[in-house]
């Protein structure tokens, strides 16, 4: 173990060397360390290197930002090691940093002009940070340059799949914490999470947006700009087997659904109730066949718009919204 601190300190000392080829041998070096060896995570993180990552990632360089970027999503999925240090160590280290997120906002708002790969490295640590640290959410989304940035990757049409992929699981991130979700709706995220579900046939993009659009339908502002984007005849469509749904998609769809009858009340249940005949057949196939949460949740939506001949009885208009 004190040979891979020594390593790691010797590297970090690099990234201080006026030369540029010296810094980019280290980047290199502790980007291949730090996907290797798990135990050596805490160790790059505890000599001092999250402070010149972060600045690697203002270069023009496109390999000093992606060897930068994936160094910091190595370091943000860090492991337990043998000398007792806890899992999330190396991700305090990175979100108390200062100056981290700045640097990452910076690379994200500039996704056009950056390295693809580094764009996508830089995503996909606001996810690892995001989905294992709930008291990272507030911070995080609290960076509206950051959410506005994940959007505009998922608006623009040259970004790559892979891009795209990880800017939504960063948004789904950012959704869970509740306070989050009106600014990723003022933002803008509407109309292109619904423009990647339409007219994008590719499974993973539509699994990812629809996780999204179920949990940004949890909150009030949602229900107008859901209303604007004909929200509820796309996600009753990803319900009728006729569209090869999974079950995942079917889910996303019926959770959102739900949640925007619990905010939007009786005449959001009415716009749905008009759809289609064959609504409450899908929604039940989900209530049958779904995951337990999944068949909690269509069990809801069935009681919330009357349930038709399936025995389901409105209970209540407004309950409180629930996370998805």
């Amino acid at each position: 173990m004190e040979v891979k601190r020594r390593t790691a300190r010797t590297l970090v000392k690099k990234l201080s060397s006026v030369s540029e080829q010296t810094r980019a041998e280290a980047l290199c070096e502790l980007r291949l360390i730090s996907k290797n060896d798990a135990d050596s995570r805490t160790i790059i993180a505890e000599a001092g290197a999250v402070p010149y990552l972060a600045e690697a990632l203002y270069s023009s360089s496109h390999d000093f930002q992606e060897n930068a970027a994936t160094t910091l999503l190595n370091l943000s999925i860090s492991s337990p090691t043998g000398g007792g240090e806890t899992p999330d160590c190396t991700r305090r280290t990175i979100i108390s940093t200062r100056g981290v997120l700045d640097a990452i906002s910076h690379l994200l708002i500039n996704h056009q002009h950056s390295a693809a790969a580094a764009v996508q490295s830089a995503a996909a640590t606001l996810h690892s940070l995001l989905i294992l640290e709930d008291s990272y959410r507030p911070l995080i989304g609290g960076k509206r340059d950051i959410l506005y940035a994940l959007i505009d990757i998922i608006r623009c049409h040259n970004s790559p799949p892979r891009s795209i992929k990880d800017a939504l699981k960063a948004l789904f991130g950012v959704s869970l914490y509740t306070q989050n979700r009106a600014a990723v709706i003022e933002l803008g995220a509407v109309p292109p999470l619904f423009s990647l579900v339409v007219l994008d046939g590719r499974v993973g993009f539509v699994e990812d947006a629809t996780a999204v659009i179920a949990q940004i339908a949890g909150c009030e502002e949602g229900v107008e700009a859901f209303r604007k984007a004909s929200a509820v005849g796309v996600l009753v469509d990803l319900l009728d087997p006729a569209t090869g749904s999974t079950g995942r998609i079917k889910e996303n769809a019926v959770s959102a659904l739900l949640n925007l009858v619990q905010c939007g009340g009786q005449r959001l249940a009415d716009d749905i109730r008009k759809e289609t005949l064959g609504l409450y057949a899908w929604i039940n196939d989900v209530a049958e066949n779904g995951s337990a949460k999944g068949k909690s949740k269509a069990g809801a939506l069935l009681n919330l718009l009357g349930g038709g001949s399936y025995g389901f009885r409105e209970t209540r208009l407004f309950p409180s919204p629930q996370s998805t």
